[in-house]
């Protein structure tokens, strides 16, 4: 309990300094919101702008506006988003869901798939099997996620019409019942899978190098001297210490995952956190931005705070360690 409590108090320092960094950044970037309002208007005169600047608080210096903005964290209000006409927090939940359903739909596939890859790789070690896996994941893994997307949108949906070209449900699709759900499921199909070909190679190669570097292990060595049998040996034993490496990369991804989601979001029409970025960045929207971020960091954040706690589950020995 005490080593949670620790991480946990230093995970609340790690999202105060997040906060300040992201803020700081925000400023360097050049215009405002003002300047895209303008920009979209045609032009406007500079009493006018001014005028705007003073209304959204933008004419204060940096050091007022981030003292407002840490103090409005510190009461866990995000702000207002005036180029939506709402609050960010609001925003952000409406667009959170869709955001979570991909990212683990994505991490459904691309976990299973990879881990199934590189324990046939490890298996098969040297042998034209091996070879051929090699070659399919990299190459994959090489295209571009948008690339990539663009292309399952024009041969399995324009092309085939096997799957909706974008959107996350159709213009008639039921309100709630069985129907509903396949019918999300159906326009979740290819983003998931275009957002997952880019982790597929990551978690196969890692897979493969833990599984090789565990077969001349001990406990390996003790396992067989019982009399396990092959399968039972490898499924059980060494897989599972070839989790860990794996639960880190897991960790180490929800970030960039995060990234990705903006690139797939925004080729597939998908309404989630990752749109709703690129439209606060077209639009110079610092609240809403700045609450993204944060929203973001707060989920990296809780995500390693659970890999810490599974680490204990598949090795207890982590746990032990920490406390001593």
């Amino acid at each position: 309990m005490r080593q949670v409590l620790r991480r946990a108090l230093g995970a609340l320092s790690i999202l105060v300094g997040i906060a300040l960094l992201n803020f700081l950044l925000l400023q360097l970037a050049p215009g405002d919101m003002v300047d895209a309002m303008v920009g979209e208007a045609g032009g406007a005169t500079p009493e006018y702008m001014a005028e705007l600047r003073a209304k959204f608080g933008l004419d204060q210096p940096m050091f007022v506006r981030l003292a407002r903005y840490l103090g409005a964290l510190a009461q866990l209000d995000l702000g207002y988003s005036h180029r939506k006409q709402a609050e960010v927090l609001s925003l952000i939940l409406d667009r959170l869901p869709p955001t979570l359903l991909l990212m683990t739909a994505a991490l459904s596939i691309a976990l299973p798939v990879g881990t199934l890859l590189g324990a046939t790789q490890s298996r098969r070690q040297g042998s034209w099997l091996d070879t051929l896996l090699s070659v399919i994941v990299l190459s994959t893994h090489a295209l571009p996620a948008f690339w990539l997307g663009l292309m399952a949108i024009v041969f399995l949906a324009a092309d085939r019409g096997w799957f909706p070209t974008g959107g996350m449900t159709s213009f008639d699709a039921p309100a709630d019942g069985w129907d509903r759900a396949l019918d999300v499921l159906h326009h979740l199909a290819l983003p998931a899978l275009t957002l997952a070909n880019v982790y597929i190679a990551v978690y196969a190669r890692l897979m493969r190098s833990a599984l090789l570097e565990l077969k001349g292990a001990d406990f390996i060595r003790t396992a067989r001297a019982k009399g396990l049998s092959t399968e039972r040996v490898f499924w059980v034993h060494t897989v599972r210490n070839a989790l860990l490496p794996m639960v880190t990369m897991l960790g180490m991804q929800i970030a960039s995952m995060l990234s990705g989601a903006v690139i797939v979001e925004s080729v597939f029409g998908w309404p989630g956190l990752g749109r709703l970025a690129f439209e606060a960045v077209v639009a110079r929207d610092t609240n809403l931005l700045l609450g993204i971020m944060f929203l973001g960091s707060i989920l990296v954040t809780l995500v390693n705070l659970g890999v810490d706690l599974l680490y204990s589950v598949i090795d207890p020995r982590v746990l032990a360690r920490g406390a001593s």
